[in-house]
C-alpha cells in the first residue's frame, strides 16, 4: 500500500481515533465510540483507502535538488 497520508492527516486521525475510542470507556459509553478504529488504523498505516478512491493525497513529496 502506498503512504497517501500527510503528518497533519494522520495526527488529526491519531487524536479523532483516540477520543472516539475514549468515549467508549468514559462519557455516554456506547459502542459507537468503536468507531474510532478506523481512524485510528489508518493513521497508523498511513493509507486511507478512501483517499485512494478518489485520487487524494496529503502526504508531502520532496523533489531532489540539484
Amino acid at each position: 500500500m502506498k503512504i497517501n497520508l500527510g503528518t497533519v492527516d494522520r495526527l488529526l486521525r491519531l487524536v479523532v481515533g483516540l477520543v472516539l475510542i475514549a468515549l467508549v470507556f468514559v462519557g455516554p459509553q456506547t459502542a459507537w465510540g468503536w468507531i474510532g478504529v478506523i481512524p485510528l488504523v489508518t493513521a497508523l498505516a498511513g493509507n486511507c483507502p478512501v483517499y485512494s478512491l478518489l485520487g487524494f493525497n496529503t502526504c508531502s513529496t520532496r523533489k531532489p535538488t540539484d
